[in-house]
């Protein structure tokens, strides 16, 4: 499943991720800091979904009121909820 989100408080402007049986697949981030999208869709590609929420929550970029890691964090459980 591929899920589509648009972020708030950060430059990305859409965060895509790809989720298989409850592992992420791939992690898409379009606008902000193309080095740190491809090391969180690195980073993030095989875990599970619920550890990749807990690692990224409450993650603050200087003074933004989120981060990109916390963003992702927030598409994942949008998703989840919409699967409910």
């Amino acid at each position: 499943m591929t899920y589509t989100y648009r972020p708030k408080g950060i430059c990305a402007s859409l965060i895509e991720v790809e989720v298989e049986d409850d592992k992420i697949q791939k992690v898409d981030i379009t606008g902000g800091c193309p080095g740190n999208h491809i090391g969180l869709d690195h980073l993030l590609r095989g875990m599970a979904v619920d550890e990749a929420i807990e690692r990224m929550m409450g993650i603050k970029c200087g003074v933004k009121s989120s981060s990109c890691p916390e963003q992702v964090a927030m598409a994942l459980v949008a998703m989840k909820r919409e699967q409910e």
